[in-house]
């Protein structure tokens, strides 16, 4: 039979990649924009230290039989900055695991169905109209759009297998030399990253095995190549993610291929081990079952099963002690400069200790606050071009994203009925502070987005520094809990003046390019914003005495500490 290379290979398999790729992106953007701060309680419920985390990705794994579907969305769920990259890897080890345990269920029909759940959740998204229905419905159909993917790169790869050529090269393959063993665990691994299911390449080398065009020895190297093979998957998934995620994705490939290499001087070894323990089993599998006139390999199968199995099981024993050792060297994968800035994805002063006591916890909560407001101001260094300042602007904006949710979670929980009015307004008077806090943090967001994807004529550049310059003198004289009211007139001339001025300058650039002035105009706009969210700021610290000053003797250098709230009614 002619294959039409074109119809029934390019197209599919390109196809395939993008709505795989389109699959991730949904999935991780629907995670990202739920009820954060629950999803990563849970999880870490689940995978909270690294005997957990393989415990849940066996099972999870065994549950949806896809250990390639678990480590992309590991993936996705690390990109979401939802899981570390700790638990991330003992979660990948656990799938490994998983995948194992229901090889009978190959043969079931992922794509269709989630080709059908994609059409399904898709129809839920586009009439819903709770955000939450929807972000539900957009990760749900994100996941679906995975397997549809891979089931149509898979399609479009299968006319292959089918080629006189191929079967021959396989065919041909034998284990039982040292040489022969690297060429089919090669020989497995590209054909597994090929059709990215490591267990649609132990299914079809079952049959080849089963029918005796592979001898068992063989058959059982290619389900070694195989593990080696699908790696390849999260590998492709973590291409246009955070570095997080591609670490996430370097953990699977090199938690396989250490495996891998430690096994294959083991592998004749364990073929004698394995002949023995198929004595329970049915005896060898080398010795052929005559059904129907025709020799059939029945327990190579079964062999196949069980050395994958355990072969994944002492991986992990193998190579669980060293997590911390794989956490510490991935760790060091694509680091830079701006990796050194401190993680404010995770509360420094919200403490459970911190709640026992009113006064303690709206102290914290004003540590807090202090702490996401000048994380924000990074954004400008990273604007600035700042080696030590985050890399990427929207890596940086979820960690305060998330911190803001906790800022805010634990603020509302310190509503209690036996609260006085004065302590209820100071309460609320923080929670509209983080909310401020938070679209502060949006606003310089937006600039160093807009500055880092124009590229500014030199005539621009000196408008752009300006503007910089102002957004920095007015952050730097942002009222700091626990100091004295300043007058708000002043900054606020000062500000609407810059902007103006600014405005002026762009609109006389009569040498720059027309979008590069519109850009800058636009960039204006943003700076202006964040000139009233730190008008608002102040104000909104202004409205409720909250805290008594602390001498300037005894003030640490940090702001917002060593304040002291003022007491209670």
């Amino acid at each position: 039979m002619q294959v039409d290379l074109f119809t029934q290979v390019i197209v599919p398999v390109i196809g395939g990649l993008g709505i795989f790729m389109l699959g991730l992106e949904f999935m991780a953007n629907g995670i990202q924009s739920l009820a954060v701060t629950k999803m990563r309680n849970l999880l870490a419920r689940l995978a909270g230290t690294p005997a957990k985390g393989v415990l849940a990705g066996t099972v999870i794994t065994g549950v949806i039989q896809s250990s390639t579907a678990m480590t992309v969305m590991v993936v996705g769920l690390v990109n979401a900055g939802v899981v570390g990259l700790r638990p991330a890897i003992s979660v990948i080890m656990g799938a490994n695991i998983g995948t194992t345990l229901g090889n009978g269920l190959i043969a079931l029909p992922l794509g269709p169905l989630g080709l059908l759940l994609g059409g399904l959740f898709a129809l839920v998204y586009i009439f819903a109209k709770s955000d939450k229905v929807k972000n539900i419905a957009l990760a749900c159909m994100g996941f679906a759009l995975i397997f549809y993917g891979l089931n149509l790169m898979t399609g479009g790869l299968r006319p292959l297998r089918s080629m006189p050529e191929v079967m021959s090269a396989i065919s041909g393959l034998n284990a039982s030399t040292f040489g022969g063993l690297l060429a089919c665990v090669v020989t497995a691994a590209l054909i597994t990253a090929l059709i990215h299911s490591s267990s649609a390449t132990i299914g079809i080398v079952m049959g080849l095995g089963a029918s005796g065009v592979l001898d068992w020895q063989t058959a059982v190297a290619f389900s070694l190549g195989a593990d080696l093979g699908t790696t390849i998957t999260s590998w492709m998934a973590s291409l246009n993610l955070s570095r997080n995620a591609k670490r996430a994705a370097y953990a699977h490939i090199s938690f396989n291929i250490i495996g891998v290499l430690v096994t294959i001087p083991l592998f004749f070894i364990s073929m004698d081990v394995l002949r023995w323990a198929m004595g329970w089993f049915g005896g060898d599998p080398g010795v052929p079952v005559v059904v129907s006139g025709r020799e059939t390999y029945p327990l190579v199968p079964v062999a196949i099963g069980i050395y994958s199995t355990f072969f994944n099981i002492f991986n992990v024993i193998l190579l669980y002690p060293f997590i911390g050792v794989f956490e510490r060297v991935l760790s060091r994968i694509g680091r830079d400069a701006s990796e050194d800035v401190e993680d404010y994805s995770t509360p420094k002063y919200l403490s459970a200790g911190a709640r026992a006591e009113l006064p303690s916890a709206l102290l914290a909560v004003q540590q807090e606050i202090a702490r996401h407001v000048q994380a924000s101001t990074l954004f400008i260094d990273t604007a600035r071009g700042v080696p030590t300042a985050p890399r990427v602007p929207a890596e940086h904006h979820t960690a305060l994203d998330i911190l803001n949710r906790d800022i805010r979670a634990f603020a509302a929980s310190l509503f209690a009925p036996n609260l006085s009015a004065r302590q209820a307004e100071q309460v609320a008077s923080l929670v509209e502070e983080a909310d401020i806090a938070a679209n502060l943090g949006d606003m310089l967001h937006q600039v160093a987005r807009r500055i880092q994807r124009e590229e500014f004529a030199p005539e621009a550049k000196p408008v752009v520094d300006a503007m910089l310059d102002g957004i920095s003198r007015k952050l730097s004289t942002a009222m700091a809990p626990g100091q004295a009211p300043a007058p708000a007139a002043p900054a606020e001339v000062e500000g609407n003046a810059l902007i103006a001025a600014l405005r002026e300058r762009t609109l006389a650039l009569y040498a720059v390019p027309p979008d590069q002035r519109g850009a800058m105009l636009a960039l204006l706009g943003s700076a202006e914003r964040v000139f009233q969210a730190v008008d608002r700021l102040e104000a909104e610290r202004r409205s409720v005495p909250r805290v008594a000053a602390v001498p300037a003797s005894a003030r640490p250098a940090s702001p917002g500490m060593g304040l002291e709230p003022l007491p209670a009614e």
